[in-house]
This record gives structure tokens, sequence and C-alpha cells, in this order.
């Protein structure tokens, strides 16, 4: 089953304490791919860079930013293939992330009509 971890934690800029040391992250990315758990993973960039779209009446409404103002903001993610919610929950424990923030750990569903990687069937 595909799991999404979502990083949760205060807003962090480029030169934040929590990102300075690389170490961890890279140690945790080499452990989800030596568990066979690791299918992808990337930091987002700071909130303010988002866009929110919505569609109403046919019309487009875009607004910069995030959809909510939060003291905490979704900061990245892992997509992982794991077993079972026991072993997405101890990937997500092992996350330097969940050290000073927090983790989502979300399966991720399928639609009537893809294949179960989400492809159309």
């Amino acid at each position: 089953m595909r799991y999404m971890l979502l990083i949760y934690g205060e807003e962090v800029g480029a030169d934040a304490e929590a990102m300075r040391d690389m170490a961890p992250w890279i140690a945790y990315s080499t452990w989800l791919v030596e568990q066979g758990l690791y299918l992808a993973g990337d930091p987002l960039e700071d909130s303010a860079t988002a866009t929110t779209v919505r569609v109403r009446d046919g019309q487009r409404l875009i607004t910069d930013g995030p959809f909510a103002e939060t003291k905490e903001v979704l900061g990245g993610y892992y997509l992982i293939e794991a077993p079972d919610l026991d072993r997405a929950i101890e990937a997500a424990a092992r996350c330097p992330g969940a050290l000073w923030g927090s983790m989502e750990v979300r399966p991720l569903g399928t639609m009537p009509g893809t294949n179960p990687e989400g492809a159309p069937a």
C-alpha cells in the first residue's frame, strides 16, 4: 500500500536551524531506500510561493499564498510503499521532521478506472 508522509512544522526559511544540517535527512532518505519503502520525496518551497486555485460558477479564482494562514505549514513529503499502517507509522516516526514538527501518515486511495499507481487503466 502506498502512503504519503506529510511533514508539518513552523515555516522554515532556507537558513533555518532545522534545515542547516542535511545529514539526518540524507540518512533518513537512505534508510527508506534500503528498507525498500522509498518512492519519492521532496521539500516544498516556502508557503509564500503558493498559489491557491478555486473554480466557482465556471470562473477561476486565483489567490497568492496558501489556502489558510496557520502556524504549522506543509513543508515536504515522502511517498512510500509499506505493507501496512504500522510500518508506515514506523517510517514516519524516524523522519527528522517528527523531532520538531508533526507527521501526517495518509494512505493513498485509488480512483475508479485507474491502476494501483493511479494511472488510467
